[in-house]
């Protein structure tokens, strides 16, 4: 076998499924049996994920973006293929621990995020009153389970048993 062209490129996860597609949609069979499920596997998982909704300029305008923040091409790939929602998110998929992303930037990169993917200027945020609401109810689901069972778990008392 020889090499035709040295050069070679990352994939998105968005040109992965237009491949797959051509593959599937393809009369002619490859004579493997295995090439069908794999497509279709593939396929499958790829269509629920949220390259099902990007396009070559909104990657494009993504990458052009996040060309001011000191990212490697392999973190601004997986950051295409699994956007990032969160600041723990984002923090995952860098490998750099030595000058980790400030807090602003994280925040910048997240909006840059909805708005190249989901069309959304500013990030969706919980209402605090919510967030609030949501604290409450675990400390007092906290207070439950520290609390003792002041009847026995059949429903008689001492008393009825004697």
């Amino acid at each position: 076998m020889e090499t035709v062209n040295a050069t070679y490129s990352y994939l998105t996860n968005m040109e992965v499924m237009q491949v797959l597609q051509k593959i599937k949609s393809t009369k002619k069979k490859f004579g493997m049996r295995n090439l069908a499920t794999v497509t279709y596997e593939a396929l499958q998982y790829l269509e629920e994920s949220p390259c099902k909704t990007q396009t070559r300029e909104s990657i494009t305008n993504y990458v052009k973006d996040l060309a001011s923040y000191r990212l490697k091409s392999h973190e601004v790939l997986q950051m295409v293929n699994d956007p990032p929602t969160s600041p723990l998110h984002t923090q995952l998929l860098i490998d750099d621990n030595k000058a980790p992303l400030t807090d602003e930037e994280n925040e910048k990169i997240i909006q840059l995020t909805y708005k190249h993917f989901y069309g959304v200027e500013t990030t969706p945020q919980l209402p605090q009153q919510s967030q609030t609401q949501t604290q409450s109810s675990s400390k007092e689901k906290k207070t439950e389970q520290k609390q003792p069972a002041s009847a026995p778990a059949d429903g008689q008392t001492e008393q009825q048993k004697k």
